[in-house]
């Protein structure tokens, strides 16, 4: 059995969809006209980088990921072709630390504080400092229960993930901020 919708009901569902259009059009003028874009990708003042780090860093694997996913940037991981950068990015500290922060009455730990503590500084070949020593911190405070520590323990890896992938955007951020080279 077919229904047929009322022709009051049709009426109103065509009059609301034109109120939705309104209201949508209204709210992207508004935005426009606050000068709201959404993010887009950095503008670097090179081509090319040398990242100096630890070779197995999870950090400096994530920044050259980044920067080679923008398309703008070469990254140069070797050392030994140091010529073929422009600029040298070195990774002077790459810390993470937990920190005990609430124990319970029986000497258990209830909370962590996770930090990680980067810092870093830029220079070109010549040797000269184009950004003084920068350190960075992230710190998250997480709830721990010991009768589930195998999943606790993941939380803490993707905790530190989510940190990681922060203190990265904060480096680019301050990459692209760089002046003339």
């Amino acid at each position: 059995m077919i229904m047929s919708m009322n022709p009051q009901r049709r009426r109103f569902l065509k009059g609301g969809r034109a109120v939705a259009l309104t209201v949508v059009l209204v709210n992207a003028a508004l935005l426009s006209a606050c000068g709201f874009k959404l993010r887009q990708d950095p503008v670097y003042p090179f081509q090319s980088l040398l990242i100096n780090g630890a070779p197995n860093s999870a950090l400096a694997k994530e920044l050259q990921t980044t920067l080679e996913a923008s398309g703008k940037v070469t990254v140069v991981r070797d050392a030994n072709q140091l010529n073929q950068a422009q600029v040298v990015l070195d990774l002077l500290t790459d810390q993470r630390e937990k920190v005990a922060m609430v124990l319970d009455a029986t000497g258990q730990v209830r909370e962590y504080q996770l930090r990680i503590r980067v810092r870093f500084k830029v220079r070109n070949l010549q040797g000269d400092e184009l950004m003084a020593p920068v350190e960075l911190l992230q710190q998250r405070i997480i709830s721990y229960n010991t009768t589930q520590a195998l999943a606790e323990e993941s939380v803490v890896a993707t905790t530190y993930k989510g940190m990681q992938s922060d203190v990265v955007r904060q480096i680019l951020l301050r990459l692209s901020k760089l002046g003339d080279i």
